[in-house]
């Protein structure tokens, strides 16, 4: 039995043929929900449908382009849906408390860890977190696969040990259509399955499904794509055991969760541009050092997250920096007896520290 589950639900599953919200399929999620919660899980959902609930409420046929109109049509869909799962989770015995994130949320290390926390109090007063992108104050989040990307990050933070993507397919398709049952590692071949798509309804496609699975499985989480429209999908699972869509496979956790943090959930705010010397370095657990930056690229500040670029313009490392970017533009270069000099005061001898570096995958180097 999984002790902490996250289900991502798409908005396709929750969609009826009409193209408006099918308000008994979100009932029987929400049931089935419910008896893997009273079969000893602790469940949190992830789910879409708000913009898709917004233009069936609103009787538009086709998703807004303009901006505005998509933020007000995700407003007006987002009170209805989370008044759905209120009301069906209610009638299980259950509370709801609804959680909206941005990509802004997770950039912040402070309003990640107090994610976790909010998502861990939640689950201890037996209330079942519903949680969703804010398309209401977000513009860039408003693209493909968002929420997938959303369900693989909150499955991290949250400590889950499992991960279950509802779409409307059976599974990750083989080249014959063909369910493919279980996934080790996502190789060249597996990705080249996936095929983006993009309807008025939802955002997503496969492509941004298997990119939430390889974040689960570098996390050491199990992930399953499975159709959610498939009777007691969700029972039949986490309870009777049935394997059902495509299993990927947890794999061994790389990173300490700090570091998943810098490397996978944080979005890099700038970059810094380094030598040979410093990329020998860091390949030896040691520092970055400012002798060793080149240039800098971008507009960031201290404990912002950034890459890290070696001599042969590659993205190698991603770490958090002890200087801002217009502090860097003056000591790149420099020795650390400098530092005072050129800023008028002293600081840090590490621009990032190795407690805070993280080595990217593809390099074969130590940690």
């Amino acid at each position: 039995m999984y002790k902490r589950i996250v289900i991502k639900i798409g908005t396709k599953v929750i969609a009826s043929p009409d193209r408006n919200l099918d308000k008994d399929i979100v009932k029987d999620l929400a049931s089935q929900a419910a008896a893997v919660i009273n079969n000893g899980s602790e469940v949190i959902m992830v789910t879409s449908g708000a913009i898709g609930a917004g233009l069936s409420l609103l009787n538009i046929k086709k998703r807004p382009r303009d901006i505005s109109d998509l933020q007000a049509t995700a407003a007006i869909g987002q009170n209805y849906l989370m008044r759905l799962y209120g009301e069906f989770f209610k009638k299980a015995g259950y509370l709801t408390g609804q959680i909206l994130l941005t990509q802004e949320d997770f950039d912040d290390r402070t309003r990640f860890l107090n994610i976790r926390h909010t998502i861990d109090r939640l689950l201890r007063h037996k209330a079942v977190p519903i949680i969703n992108e804010n398309d209401t104050v977000a513009t860039e989040e408003i693209r493909c696969g968002d929420n997938d990307r959303l369900s693989s990050l909150v499955a991290d933070l949250s400590g889950a040990d499992k991960l279950i993507i509802l779409t409307d397919v059976d599974g990750l398709l083989d080249e014959d259509g063909s369910v493919i049952g279980y996934v080790d590692d996502i190789t060249p071949r597996i990705a080249k399955l996936a095929v983006k798509s993009r309807c008025d309804l939802g955002t997503g496609g496969m492509s941004t499904k298997l990119e939430a699975a390889r974040l689960a499985m570098r996390a050491g989480i199990e992930c399953v794509i499975a159709n959610g429209k498939e009777r007691n999908v969700l029972t039949r699972m986490l309870i009777k055991g049935d394997r059902l869509g495509t299993i990927f496979k947890s794999g061994a956790r790389r990173f300490i969760a700090k570091k998943r943090w810098i490397a996978y959930s944080s979005k890099p705010k700038g970059a810094l541009f380094i030598d040979k010397g410093a990329k020998d370095a860091i390949f030896k657990n040691k520092s970055l050092l400012a002798s060793g930056i080149v240039s800098v690229e971008g507009d960031f500040v201290a404990c912002d997250v950034i890459k890290i670029i070696d001599d042969e313009k590659k993205e190698i490392a991603r770490g958090i920096a002890n200087y801002s970017s217009r502090e860097l533009a003056e000591i790149k270069g420099l020795k650390t007896a400098k530092f005072k000099e050129a800023l008028g005061r002293e600081g840090p001898d590490e621009v990032v520290h190795k407690n805070n570096l993280v080595i990217l995958e593809n390099h074969s180097c130590p940690n």
